[in-house]
């Protein structure tokens, strides 16, 4: 037996080639000449390694630079909420417009616009969850209505807690579909039930080539914010339990869903990270009073003070066991933009202080960027995601 080790250009493979040689009576060479072919025959054996495998494109800092800009400008953006419109409401500064991310160990390939709009064309792309998704899929809308040539032709149709986005020109759309909890809330005699180990209507989440799926701040809720009324866990019904508790079942449910439902040669999955609030300064080592209000600086390096939260590593747990699932990993690269939430220029006035969503431009355009490099490297293998020496 004779291990051979195949370098491909990415990575060596180890391939165990059984082989025998019958030595003396002249079969020596004949021996070593069916092993050079082996070698030569199993190098030509494409290996399918990413090279995301080697790169995390999630740890890293952000890097000043006067010359960054926006992907699109938010005034330009016809359909842009205004609560996210922060330069539009007013904000005074637009520092919060010149950081890049930089990872650690590789380089994030190039945008480049024509290719994002070309990966896409005739996909159907849906966003499930809370207003974090809204986040996010309003700065990938805005992203590619920008980039459109065409912009007279883009469509957006809303319809109860679905709103769809389309460029006709490219056969593409881009879906959000509002969930919460992505498990079921519902209405019975008793009141509105929070029902950890139900999902009933995954079928509308079926069909579509990529899959965003977000769930956290709406387990926090309580009073008249709180959407439910009662938890069942099984057969047990509760009025309440330890929300991560509940919230780690709650996602186990959903992972259960994706692993026995999604066909991955035809969908791909993402789970968006958690996003991180900044209500609290002593996080980063303020005063305790201190909020994203007025911050206008990310924090400095490439880890934030207080670590992971909880509810993140519940998340890696999670979605770590899954075999169908990549994880979008946007909580630390966020924990660090205290300055990027609307604060009180979410609505354009003195008027609550939003430290849980993000200004547009802004920190979501990263996410995407982050999520083209990885659809890209699901695409062009050989892309560049470069490591760094």
């Amino acid at each position: 037996m004779i291990a051979i080790y195949v370098l491909t250009g990415k990575r060596s493979h180890p391939i165990i080639v059984y082989i025998s040689l019958k030595m003396g009576n002249g079969f020596q060479g004949f021996g070593l000449l069916v092993l050079v072919a082996a070698v030569v025959l199993l190098a030509s054996v494409p290996t399918h390694a990413k090279p995301a495998a080697a790169c995390n494109l999630f740890r890293g800092r952000w890097i000043y630079d006067r010359n960054s800009r926006p992907l699109y400008n938010s005034s330009s953006c016809p359909f842009m909420q205004k609560e996210f419109d922060c330069q539009g409401n007013g904000r005074p500064d637009n520092l919060y417009l010149k950081y890049t991310w930089k990872p650690r160990s590789c380089s994030l390939p190039r945008f480049i616009g024509r290719t994002f709009l070309r990966s896409l064309k005739g996909k159907k792309i849906l966003f499930v969850g809370d207003s974090l998704s809204l986040n996010q899929w309003q700065s990938l809308t805005c992203m590619l209505y920008a980039l459109s040539p065409n912009k007279s032709n883009y469509r957006l149709q809303t319809s109860g807690s679905t709103t769809i986005f389309s460029l006709p020109d490219y056969g593409m759309s881009v879906t959000l579909s509002r969930n919460a909890f992505l498990v079921d809330v519902v209405e019975e005699d008793i009141g509105r039930v929070l029902k950890l180990d139900s999902i009933s209507n995954g079928d509308s989440w079926i069909g579509y080539d990529i899959l965003i799926f977000n769930t956290w701040h709406w387990w926090l809720h309580t009073g008249r914010k709180q959407a439910w009324d009662y938890i069942q866990q099984g057969g047990t019904l509760r009025k309440d339990m330890n929300r991560l508790v509940a919230f780690k079942e709650g996602l186990t449910t959903w992972s259960k869903w994706v692993e026995y439902t999604i066909d991955p040669t035809k969908t791909r999955v993402f789970f968006q990270g958690i996003s991180p609030t900044h209500y609290n300064g002593s996080d980063w080592h303020e005063s305790g009073s201190a909020t994203c209000g007025s911050q206008t600086e990310p924090i400095d390096g490439p880890k934030y003070p207080t670590g992971l939260p909880m509810e993140a590593k519940i998340v890696k747990q999670v979605v770590g066991k899954m075999t169908r699932v990549s994880l979008l990993d946007i909580t630390t690269l966020s924990q660090l933009r205290k300055d990027g939430h609307p604060s009180i220029y979410g609505f354009g006035g003195e008027r609550g202080n939003d430290c849980s969503h993000w200004c547009l431009g802004g920190v979501p355009d990263t996410w995407n960027r982050l999520l083209y490099a990885m659809l890209l490297v699901d695409r062009e293998p050989d892309a560049e995601l470069k490591i760094k020496s």
